[in-house]
């Protein structure tokens, strides 16, 4: 399939999802705070978001590793119904600002309605594609993202992009997706796959080295490999637990000064 079909299969299926007229891509078996609870999400992380903002689409929990500090900028990549953006927003307090960006505007719709819903003067939403963000340079301390950079075809424009939005000393911190072994034929054409964060997975070795590529240093893709049971739920009976994992990916961008583009794809970093 071509970049185009990609994008637009993956805007009109999360649009079905963010207007209630499709499950989940992920394990719709259960409900959408007991997936955040097993991602990694605390009780007080779902009582803190508004009704609705958890669609259960995420892999991971990005708030554990962004370490979002009090008056920072953060910038959620595909940011859905605002789940993250809402809890970067506590953290980041009064003082920060927290931009939440998507590509459908089903969920965008839902999204600023939550935050009208709390009151939330600190978080704006905006359309847009995350291989082209509506920021300008330098504009954010923290990128995070939550299973949505698998669903991109160009993930190497994907990191230039985050890579130029970050000031200097910014840091990186998705939670997503990594393809573990090569997908058989019939589950790698799958469009179903594709929209539901199992096709579209890269190898960690790749991730590494778009994000050198662009830029980054202190490069790290952990794969969870205690991720099996919760992948196996997306697409029960078919095995996808063995050709995907989740994954945390981390990286910073220099500091002013500071050398950019040294690093080696494997994360070791060999500037001094």
């Amino acid at each position: 399939m071509d970049t185009e079909t990609i994008r637009e299969m993956v805007r009109n299926r999360y649009g079905q999802i963010a207007a209630g007229k499709a499950p989940s891509c992920c394990d719709a078996q259960l409900p959408a705070d007991q997936q955040a609870q097993d991602y990694g999400y605390s009780a007080a992380d779902l009582a803190a978001a508004p009704d609705g903002a958890n669609l259960g689409l995420g892999c991971g929990n990005p708030q554990a590793i962004a370490a979002i500090r009090p008056g920072e900028t953060v910038v959620d990549l595909g940011s859905g119904a605002g789940f993250d953006c809402f809890l970067a927003a506590r953290a980041a307090g009064p003082a920060g600002h927290v931009i939440g960006v998507d590509m459908t505007p089903e969920m965008l719709a839902r999204a600023r309605a939550n935050a009208a819903r709390i009151g939330a003067a600190n978080v704006e939403f905006r359309l847009g594609e995350i291989e082209h963000l509506p920021l300008a340079d330098a504009a954010a301390d923290v990128v995070l993202s939550n299973c949505v950079v698998n669903l991109v075809p160009d993930k190497a424009q994907v990191f230039r992009e985050a890579f130029r939005v970050l000031r200097p000393g910014g840091r990186l911190a998705i939670s997503d997706v990594v393809n573990s072994g090569a997908l058989p034929p019939a589950l790698a054409a799958d469009r179903a796959l594709v929209c539901g964060c199992i096709a579209g997975a890269a190898p960690a070795t790749d991730l590494q080295t778009w994000l050198a590529a662009a830029g980054f240093r202190d490069i790290r893709v952990s794969v969870k490999q205690d991720s099996r049971a919760l992948v196996a739920g997306w697409a029960p009976g078919r095995g996808i637990e063995d050709h995907v994992a989740a994954a945390i990916i981390e990286a910073r961008k220099p500091a002013a000064g500071e050398a950019a583009g040294c690093a080696p794809a494997t994360g070791e970093t060999c500037c001094s």
